[in-house]
């Protein structure tokens, strides 16, 4: 009974940290003008769709070589378009970062 009690907190837990809806993700560009964005619906406390959305945007991490020519193999860190200030190894984090600053999930 114990182990049930504590999947289910467990499962709330892990349900309610994340609880925005993923509307669309595309990688756009090639080379040194990539880009990938998402953007997520939030949802209210009580577990309902909201209308506020937020834009997530990673670009492409290039160093320039000594020849002149450009190596892009990494990422920037991804930001909120609207509110750049936060930088965020993970979409889903800067996603819970972007709701939470809306005062939703």
């Amino acid at each position: 009974m114990k182990k049930i009690l504590f999947f289910s907190i467990f499962t709330f837990m892990f349900t309610a940290a994340n609880a925005f809806q993923l509307q669309s993700q595309r990688d756009l560009g090639r080379d040194d003008a990539r880009n990938q964005n998402v953007v997520v619906q939030c949802t209210t406390a009580g577990g309902q769709v909201s209308s506020q959305t937020c834009h997530l945007r990673r670009h492409a991490k290039c160093t320039n070589n000594r020849d002149g020519t450009k190596n892009c193999n990494a990422w920037n860190p991804w930001h909120d378009v609207r509110n750049p200030g936060g930088q965020f190894a993970d979409w889903r984090d800067a996603a819970t970062a972007c709701c939470r600053a809306k005062g939703l999930r």
